[in-house]
């Protein structure tokens, strides 16, 4: 019975390769275009372009038509120009393919990992779907997903050191060079050393004798991984000065509160239902396990419940952290038990063990990628942003009509118009609020809310003309001031101008454009 159990083939996909071509072409096949619900993927791919144009990282803003440019610090660089790289090759559907490929890479390195030793097969699959579940919200094609792979094995390499007497970390630096300059999550690497660290300070205090010497010699161990780490994190093209953006961005009150992705998750919202389902998991695992969490394992959970509660774009990195946590217990507690139930389970798992256990692995994720691949070049599989929730049909009228003067618009348009339409068009703002910083956003929120001195913001900027998302009070305020003229609308996307000579042309030629009706239906849908 020995020898078959050892005999390996690749004719089976193991447990692992099941989850990334479940999720690989869940997103490739089916709901890829919701990676593209962000415009930010357009500038992203457009500053990539810059990059690669001029051999230059830019330091001020181009894409809007502030003057003079705005100091602006493009802390993703990195990200983008391999963006606009991948796009140049594939277009927007290979940028799609791309970031599909990662999310489910970050999913199969976390059951890999949290599946090592003697876990629970079933168990370990069953809280990393849970995990990969609560993280959809914020599935987009943006330079975060780096973030999310490098964290997992950034835990992974703490979690060897910390309690299998692996010391990996001289691959820490390494990693946060390249870390440094992909994306400003690498502020996550520091907090997950600084935890760890803390942990092992905590038990120097508390203990004596040989786990003191252990604990002494491992906040050793973190005090110079931490050190090396801050000192290789200023090789990027802004230095010292990359430490300090994230503090700028987060101190900001105006910027936390006022761009959705930084509010806290709203429980209505059906992809939040994954993550209350893991809090739930996470209290009952902790709350009625006999075996106690230890300090590292306590601050963890403090600092990413906080993180993912204050803003919903921390639930990804939450889940993460939590999955080893809940996952040990889980196990723990199957062992443990004798129940019919839990026979049953460990049975399953036994069977499935043994089966992925003759598995090779690897061979058909790769299948899988080359099949979506050659879907894409054969045109089966293709995505773009979508028209019905972007502008990019008012875009094409845009692009048509040439029309001059200063805009005025949301960021999610900025983004799209910087994708689709510069250099010939410069926006007001787009998704780098913060480059625009606070006054800025209070500006652009005084004109959307209509609050006292609206009308002296457009002035202040000369603005001529507006692009806004239809059917919101700004574009329904317009729609009956004698000062604005409609000449577009469809059913995402109002365009207004001044009604002032220099703009007699136009409304001539779109002289009786009425806003278009709204499907109540299709909207909730």
């Amino acid at each position: 019975m020995s020898e078959p159990e050892n005999k390996k083939t690749i004719l089976i996909p193991s447990i692992g390769d099941f989850l990334f071509i479940a999720i690989f072409l869940l997103i490739a096949l089916y709901s890829g275009q919701k990676l593209l619900n962000d415009g930010d993927t357009g500038y992203h791919i457009r500053v990539g372009d810059y990059i690669l144009d001029t051999l230059s990282i830019p330091r001020h803003d181009m894409f809007s038509f502030l003057s003079p440019p705005l100091p602006w610090t493009a802390h993703e660089w990195l990200s983008e120009i391999i963006m606009a790289l991948v796009h140049r090759g594939f277009g927007l559907t290979g940028v799609v393919i791309f970031f599909a490929f990662f999310i489910a890479l970050s999913s199969f390195l976390l059951f890999k990992i949290i599946h090592r030793g003697d876990s629970d097969i079933l168990v370990s699959l069953l809280v990393v779907i849970l995990v990969s579940g609560a993280s959809q919200l914020h599935w987009l094609a943006r330079p975060h997903i780096f973030s999310l792979v490098i964290m997992v094995a950034w835990y992974y390499i703490l979690d060897l050191y910390q309690y299998q007497e692996r010391n990996l970390l001289y691959l820490l630096p390494v990693i946060m060079i390249l870390w440094a300059n992909l994306h400003g999550g690498f502020m996550g690497g520091f907090i997950l050393l600084g935890a760890y660290l803390l942990g092992n300070c905590v038990d120097a205090l508390r203990q004596r004798g040989k786990g003191r010497v252990v604990s002494l010699r491992k906040l050793r161990g973190l005090a110079i991984a931490i050190a090396a780490c801050i000192a290789v994190s200023v090789i990027n093209p802004y230095g010292f000065h990359i430490l300090l953006f994230p503090f700028q961005l987060t101190s900001s009150k105006d910027l936390m509160d006022g761009v959705s992705e930084f509010l806290s998750p709203n429980f209505h919202e059906y992809y939040i239902k994954y993550f209350e389902l893991l809090i739930f998991l996470l209290l009952a695992t902790v709350g009625l396990s006999r075996y106690k969490l230890n300090v590292i394992e306590i601050i963890l959970i403090i600092l990413f419940t906080h993180m993912a509660l204050f803003s919903a774009r921390y639930i990804p990195l939450f889940g993460i952290i939590v999955a080893p946590v809940v996952t040990k217990r889980l196990n723990q507690a199957l062992r443990d038990s004798d129940s019919g139930l839990a026979r049953f389970f460990k049975e399953r798992s036994r069977n499935i063990s043994r089966i992925d256990s003759c598995t090779t692995g690897y061979v058909w994720p790769l299948v899988a990628i080359a099949a979506v691949l050659f879907l894409a070049e054969s045109g089966r599989v293709h995505f773009q942003f979508d028209p019905k929730i972007k502008p990019m049909a008012a875009i094409d009228f845009l692009k048509r009509e040439k029309i001059s003067g200063n805009m005025f618009n949301n960021d999610e348009f900025g983004d799209c118009m910087i994708y689709a339409a510069a250099p010939a068009y410069k926006v007001f703002i787009d998704g780098r609020l913060d480059m625009y910083g606070a006054d800025r956003l209070k500006e652009y929120f005084r004109v959307t809310n209509f609050k006292q001195g609206w009308e002296k913001v457009l002035g202040k900027y000369r603005i001529s003309w507006i692009i806004f998302p239809a059917d919101t009070p700004l574009a329904r305020h317009l729609l009956i001031d004698g000062n604005w003229k409609l000449i577009y609308a469809d059913k995402v996307t109002n365009i207004f101008v001044r009604n002032i000579p220099e703009y007699k042309y136009l409304l001539d030629r779109y002289p009786n454009v009425r806003p278009v009706v709204q499907d109540d239906k299709k909207d909730k849908a």
